[in-house]
């Protein structure tokens, strides 16, 4: 929840290498405080792809002018799950016809609470929003049931979203532990060669990462007392 009139930090934007940029939002959230939030601009010539929205409606407006006003186009904004950190502002795009991606499973989590959903699904592991240039992977559980990953194969740069919590897991409020250790170790094989690894909630660094991710999810596991998937 927002709380009402809450003085927050204005919308960042800051380039994080040439055609990639990271967006920062900030909300107040009922006991975790004033919360950022990372996300990605991804540039393909003069088309300009958003990899999770900003908390809200008027930063994502804020955001999509931003890009406009330097000559982009707006050609899609992919959710990496169905929290308001990635989605808040799906429904503020759809009213202006930009198109958004969502997976499968995510969009069936936004209808079961009542949200806006993407008007472009996906489903299986793998799905390229601009083919050789922007892959969304599945790892499997994790913080949500439906959390997704980024890569930009280009640049080696990987989006982990909120699934990567090098420091902590946070919010477990929709998480399944018992697959998220196996489903880290997924993502290590995967993405192990990463440069940048950008997560929603931490400072962005390299492959490591990743590890660290794994370990915090083995320790969330082991706290938890739940059984761990099989072969994990």
């Amino acid at each position: 929840m927002t709380a009402a009139g809450a003085d927050l930090p204005d919308l960042k934007i800051e380039k994080l290498e040439e055609g990639v940029y990271v967006h920062t939002s900030f909300e107040e959230v009922e006991g975790w405080g004033v919360v950022s939030k990372h996300g990605l601009v991804v540039l393909a010539g003069t088309d300009a792809y958003l990899i999770d929205t900003p908390f809200t409606a008027a930063d994502t407006e804020e955001l999509v002018n931003w890009l406009v006003d330097r000559g982009y186009g707006i050609k899609g904004a992919v959710s990496s799950h169905f929290h308001s950190d990635s989605t808040g502002g799906i429904e503020w795009l759809n009213s202006r016809s930009i198109p958004t991606y969502a997976s499968e499973l995510t969009n069936a989590l936004l209808q079961a609470d009542g949200k806006a959903q993407a008007t472009r699904t996906f489903g299986g592991t793998r799905y390229w929003l601009v083919e050789n240039e922007i892959e969304i992977f599945y790892p499997g559980p994790g913080h949500t049931q439906d959390n997704v990953v980024v890569w930009l194969p280009g640049s080696r740069i990987l989006f982990g979203g909120c699934f990567v919590k090098p420091h902590g897991l946070g919010n477990l409020s929709d998480a399944n532990l018992g697959a998220w250790p196996k489903s880290a170790k997924t993502l290590m094989s995967e993405y192990g060669e990463a440069r940048l690894v950008v997560s929603s909630h931490s400072e962005t660094g390299n492959a490591s990462l990743l590890r660290l991710t794994w370990e915090q999810a083995v320790k969330g596991l082991n706290e938890s007392g739940k059984p761990p998937l099989p072969n994990d």
